[in-house]
């Protein structure tokens, strides 16, 4: 593993705001930037991982990282469930107030050491502490998953989707394409070959409509739906561009 970095600090007062928020995306930015002093590209919510990592390499070492508000089994679980298809698996939770939960139980961080997981405390001012540090990365047990963890995290542009994130829909890649698709077809119906130029996989996404945004309006051509105008006055596709490119936090 690549040597651990100081304790993190974000500023401060946004921070503090977000964590006295009990949501577990209180905690992404602060676990993100830690694995970004590491080395690593972080984004969330990338199949079902509540965070993904790549390092630069080739082929890229997968971190994945899973938050809760507090240390527990569940967290665990997660973990073991998830770890199968990264190299480097990392738990993170908000760490108590008195410091007299998981954290400080021994049995708990050597549970954490058996399986490879590293573990990460989030205090209430946003500093990251290493707990328990992973052995050295290591190939898990499913190429599979990992490959499509790894794609989904290349082609998704931006990180738009805070790590926790539960309550709405994930921008993924694909609704990211979608999204430029409609775009596209928002001043009306359009050839799918002038789609193309933006969005290399129109052909399949109109086609297979998963979203029910777009309808054809004769062979070749296609519109776009009340949902799919609706679907832009959720996602603007502007909006959906600056979040893809806005860096992270200081």
């Amino acid at each position: 593993m690549a040597g651990v970095p100081s304790p993190i600090r974000l500023d401060s007062r946004q921070v503090i705001l977000q964590l006295d928020v009990p949501l577990e995306t209180a905690l992404y930015l602060p676990v993100k930037r830690f694995l970004e002093e590491l080395g690593f590209t972080v984004k969330g919510e990338i199949g079902g991982c509540d965070l993904v990592g790549l390092s630069a390499g080739d082929p890229p070492v997968v971190v994945i990282g899973e938050l809760k508000l507090a240390f527990n089994l569940e967290l665990i679980l997660q973990a073991v469930d998830r770890a199968p298809a990264g190299d480097e698996v990392w738990i993170a939770a908000r760490m108590s107030a008195r410091g007299k939960g998981r954290e400080s139980d021994a049995r708990y961080r050597n549970l954490c050491r058996r399986l490879g997981f590293g573990m990460l405390g989030v205090t209430d001012r946003g500093q990251v502490e290493v707990l328990v540090k992973p052995p050295t990365a290591a190939p898990r047990r499913e190429p599979k998953i990992r490959s499509r963890l790894v794609a989904e995290h290349q082609r998704r542009q931006g990180d738009p989707v805070l790590g926790g994130s539960t309550r709405a829909p994930i921008m993924t890649a694909y609704r990211q394409q979608a999204l430029t698709c409609a775009s596209e077809l928002a001043s009306g119906p359009r050839p799918v070959r002038e789609l193309r130029v933006r969005c290399p996989d129109a052909g399949k996404i109109l086609l297979n409509n998963v979203y029910g945004w777009f309808e054809r309006a004769e062979r070749g051509i296609y519109g776009l739906t009340e949902a799919g105008h609706a679907a832009l006055k959720r996602w603007p596709q502007q909006q959906v561009e600056a979040d893809a490119g806005a860096p992270s936090p200081p």
